[in-house]
């Protein structure tokens, strides 16, 4: 286990090597001019070509990068250029905010996507199924704005149960966090049915029942634990893309996240804050799928680590 960890992070840390590296050359033949973005459109040539040269921006690319990589291997994500702050504080200011939606909306579609795709495989061939799966089938197509404006008209305007936006208390979590749980409930819905179908046809299921088992014991003791695997695996990269994905749910909701302020720096062309959120969100992604692939010998013993 312990030699499997440390193989998963030593490729982990190449993985954010090569996505640092990529994210750091698109930025470097980007159009835009973040020293433009700084001194204004009524700024000198001169004035602009000081400001390039603080910045160390009229250096070529591999400069460029190896004195980031550097900051980056002592921990100094760099510093902000229009905010004139370190990026790690400004990512650390909005990252409880963020890992609260995240969890939130993480348990709001499985809550909502699990129970969908295990009635839908019980109920197989049958109205109920058909219903359930064209509605998870709406969920996946549906624009995140659209499921959230929707869902703040009615119970922040018309039904006034929720605020419309804000952050601070669980009242302000309920709407973005179901907005989420709507939108990936259909990827889990399918996804736990197909499993939960291929799991009910599996001989020791055909054993329960034949021994008299109550239905429910087959179905949450025996067959829940073998289905739900695949589910596990999407939970780890679900972590990552609520990290930094999210920024339309938190616009709508006025969320003070990270995803919001990647946005906010991408108009702004503040290229330490977008590598500094791209690699966090990378980060995430990678450490959720190693606790998935943790998780997955507990609920299956006969997956082996090596």
């Amino acid at each position: 286990m312990l030699l499997y960890v440390l193989r998963r992070l030593v490729q982990a840390a190449l993985i954010l090597l090569g996505v640092s590296a990529i994210t750091f050359a698109l930025l470097y033949i980007l159009p835009a001019d973040p020293v433009r973005q700084i001194a204004g459109r009524s700024a000198t040539a001169q004035t602009v070509a000081n400001i390039r040269a603080q910045l160390g921006l009229d250096q070529p690319f591999l400069v460029q990068y190896g004195r980031y990589l550097a900051g980056l291997l002592q921990g100094d994500l760099g510093r902000s250029y229009l905010q004139r702050t370190d990026v790690a504080s400004l990512i650390g200011s909005r990252l409880p905010a963020s890992l609260l939606l995240m969890a939130a909306g993480i348990a709001a579609e499985l809550l909502i996507g699990l129970t969908m795709g295990m009635f839908a495989a019980v109920r197989r061939g049958g109205a109920a199924d058909r219903a359930l799966m064209l509605g998870s089938f709406v969920g996946v197509s549906a624009p995140q704005f659209v499921v959230g404006l929707l869902l703040l008209y009615v119970f922040g305007v018309q039904l006034r149960w929720l605020p419309i936006s804000g952050y601070g208390t669980p009242a302000h979590l309920v709407l973005p966090a179901l907005t989420l749980g709507i939108l990936g409930a259909g990827w889990y819905s399918r996804m736990m049915r197909s499993s939960m179908i291929e799991v009910l046809r599996q001989d020791y299921i055909r054993t329960a029942r034949a021994k008299g088992l109550p239905r429910a014991t087959i179905l949450f003791r025996h067959a829940l634990p073998n289905a739900i695997l695949p589910i596990v695996a999407m939970i780890g990269i679900d972590i990552g893309v609520f990290m930094g994905g999210i920024v339309v749910v938190e616009s709508v909701f006025g969320w003070p996240g990270i995803g919001q302020l990647a946005w906010q720096a991408i108009q702004r062309v503040d290229i330490p804050i977008i590598m500094g959120v791209t690699l966090v969100s990378a980060l995430a992604i990678v450490l959720g799928n190693l606790v998935a692939d943790l998780i997955a010998p507990f609920i299956d013993p006969r997956i082996k680590l090596r």
